[in-house]
């Protein structure tokens, strides 16, 4: 698939972003194009970026995979409502971790609050999305959903 510039930049960035956050290896799968609606089964966390440059990620993954991430970089097991919160602040530390690269390179640009999104749901209202599965090591598997608004 060839991505369009400005998507791949923020892919990219995203990509390093990640890395920072999360002290595992990562390896990620080829991205790929994708049409409303998504369908979301475990938990993801929601974070939209607005003003130069605007765009929702979400990133989802199982619950087993969230709790083993978890437990990696907290030395703990979380469940419930902590395992919830856990997520909510993960896509926080990377969309935020995002928003300020983007920041120092000039351009104004802000996060909003994560929203958690638990069980089975669907996401529409979307004009282009990129979904870009990953894997962490000795974690799980996780897909990283960068949707594009007009």
């Amino acid at each position: 698939m060839t991505l369009i510039s400005g998507v791949s930049d923020l892919l990219n960035n995203f990509i390093t972003a990640l890395k920072a956050v999360i002290p595992l290896e990562v390896t990620f799968h080829e991205p790929t194009s994708m049409d409303e609606p998504f369908n979301q089964h475990h938990i993801g966390v929601l974070i939209g970026m607005t003003g130069d440059t605007r765009g929702r990620f979400i990133i989802d993954g199982e619950d087993g995979s969230f709790k083993s991430l978890a437990a990696s970089m907290f030395g703990m097991p979380l469940a419930g409502e902590m395992l919830e919160s856990f997520a909510g602040e993960l896509g926080n530390m990377v969309v935020g971790n995002l928003a300020t690269s983007i920041a120092l390179s000039g351009r104004n640009v802000d996060i909003t609050i994560p929203a958690v999104i638990a069980g089975d749901s669907k996401i529409y209202g979307f004009h282009q999305a990129v979904q870009l599965p990953l894997t962490i090591e000795n974690v799980g598997d996780f897909l990283i959903l960068l949707m594009i608004e007009e």
